[in-house]
């Protein structure tokens, strides 16, 4: 129980449904939905749409989700892959060439096209109730009239104004500036589009108007984009993954989301008493740190396309575990973690909804880096994702850019199943971040007993590109302990990511939700 003479959240309780997420209104909309008679499926992308506008640095119409569905009456988890594929006339050798070695952040190059409407489509059609014309209803009234600009969302929109080019700076801009904490932002041609999806479906984004606007615009930039590639996206259907941690299953979406980072990363941890450590010490920041550079190096390596990745297995091995894990040293950071496994082998959205009948939805939604490639589309002003800088240009890398291949991807829904039963969707948002928050999320529950609250509430750390960001949440204690084993230690400009969860205690029917200080969001129940 937290000190209640200090600054904190309390859980949120509720018996019917819930809903938690990074923004307080769609979180009111996911519940407004439950309470007239939708279910969670309907809930999530009403609350995701909503999402699209009050948040429109981290997704929208042209990004990817990935989804994690519990139906009502079954313990059984269905995966569905919303993440677009790269462009028929993509080609690595091509952009090589051009003298590339990495795709860019911000060129036509980098744009893969986006899965997300099609996988709500999909979703609402196969599992929902309401229809599309309800559930974009609210999204559409929002971006036609406004939404305030919570703190959070102005903080991050004015660090990345500056990715912001041509069409889009005219379109998420307010008079040139990042629009300030309590400015209205309104996206009236986000609204056309949406009207469009809810009358004809998927149709009224993949074809027509909408899709020709998009295709003019890549073109125009040089880009290989042609309509039949608009038409031919594709949601998908796939089985998840899951390794136990301790008798609670980790459920992950499967590749190409790093799902199985997640799991490695937990299956590495195992070998080591957490418990015994302090929760927010520096010995378990430590053995995470080293835990994640080995699994980053085996995502890098092996991570890719479905269709191209065939080290799967290896990733999930308790053995290739156990060898990562051999090579930790508790008392000294690892320099090269490539080396030491040879022998062994960005922004985003997160909605959770829990119905009356316990249908579980664990949805993500992105565009990747904020405000994407920072491209929008000419007429409609659409931003597009810069999800193909997820492509190597490694030549015969399973990962390596190429027609139609879907690009590793750093996104991933999560669930906790214990005894059989689904007992908790998670998700934590931040990038990279993203396989070892799934993991410390994980050890802070299955380890410490926090809540989701308590979980989602505690300091994280990072090892990311030779540096080890800690938050301002850990003491200077903490800080010099780490840089005596080896770490360079920094400060993170921001907060790093964002979760939410919500726990489902089936013998006292509560629902128990916990939504991440660092977000401007929130968990409701009714």
């Amino acid at each position: 129980m937290r000190d209640f003479q200090l600054p904190g959240r309390s859980p949120v309780m509720a018996t019917n449904g819930m809903c938690a997420t990074s923004h307080p209104l769609a979180a009111k909309i996911a519940i407004q939905i439950l309470e007239s008679g939708g279910n969670a499926v309907d809930a999530a992308i009403a609350g995701a749409a909503i999402l699209g506008i009050a948040e429109p640095h981290m997704c929208g119409l042209g990004g990817d989700c990935f989804v994690l569905l519990s139906p009502p009456g079954t313990e059984d988890i269905i995966a569905l892959n919303g993440s677009g594929r790269a462009p028929a006339g993509l080609r690595g050798a091509a952009l090589r060439a051009k003298g590339l070695s990495v795709i860019p952040l911000d060129t036509v190059d980098c744009v893969t096209l986006p899965g997300a409407v099609d996988a709500f489509c999909k979703l609402s059609r196969d599992w929902g109730k309401a229809g599309l014309k309800t559930l974009l209803a609210p999204a559409i009234h929002y971006a036609e009239a406004g939404i305030p600009v919570a703190p959070r969302v102005a903080f991050d929109w004015a660090t990345a104004a500056d990715r912001l080019h041509g069409t889009a700076r005219d379109a998420y801009l307010l008079n040139g500036r990042a629009p300030k904490a309590g400015q209205v932002f309104r996206a009236p041609k986000q609204a056309d589009i949406l009207r469009r999806i809810a009358m004809d479906g998927r149709a009224g984004f993949y074809e027509g108007e909408v899709a020709d606007d998009m295709v003019a615009t890549l073109r125009a930039l040089g880009g290989t984009h042609t309509s039949e590639d608009f038409a031919k996206t594709d949601s998908t259907y796939c089985s998840p993954i899951s390794g136990d941690y301790k008798g609670t299953d980790l459920v992950e979406h499967p590749p190409n989301g790093p799902g199985a980072t997640a799991i490695l990363l937990t299956n590495i941890l195992s070998h080591f008493d957490l418990p015994s450590m302090d929760p927010f010490g520096a010995a378990r920041v430590h053995i995470e740190a080293e835990a994640t550079k080995l699994a980053y190096d085996a995502r890098n390596r092996f991570l890719a396309d479905p269709d191209h990745m065939t080290r799967l297995d290896h990733m999930l091995s308790r053995d290739t575990a156990a060898k990562l894990a051999a090579l930790i040293d508790p008392k000294r950071a690892m320099a090269s973690p490539a080396n030491l496994s040879e022998s062994v082998h960005k922004d985003t959205v997160y909605i959770t909804v829990v119905d009356r009948n316990r249908m579980a939805v664990s949805l993500i939604y992105s565009i990747f880096h904020s405000f994407g490639a920072g491209i929008a589309s000419e007429k409609f002003g659409l931003l597009f994702q810069n999800r193909g800088a997820g492509f190597t240009l490694e030549p015969g890398h399973p990962n390596e850019a190429g027609p139609g291949k879907r690009p590793m991807h750093t996104i991933i829904p999560g669930m906790l199943r214990e005894k059989g039963r689904v007992v908790m969707p998670f998700g934590v948002m931040g990038g990279g971040y993203q396989p070892v928050g799934h993991a410390r999320f994980v050890t802070d529950t299955v380890d410490f007993g926090l809540s989701p609250q308590e979980a989602v509430d505690g300091p994280r750390a990072f090892a990311d590109g030779g540096k080890l960001g800690v938050e301002r949440g850990y003491g200077d204690a903490v800080r010099a302990e780490l840089a005596t084993l080896g770490h360079d230690v920094t400060t993170p400009t921001t907060a790093i990511g964002g979760a939410q969860a919500i726990r489902i205690d089936h013998d006292s029917g509560v629902l128990e939700g916990g939504s991440d200080p660092r977000k401007d969001g929130c968990a409701l129940g009714y």
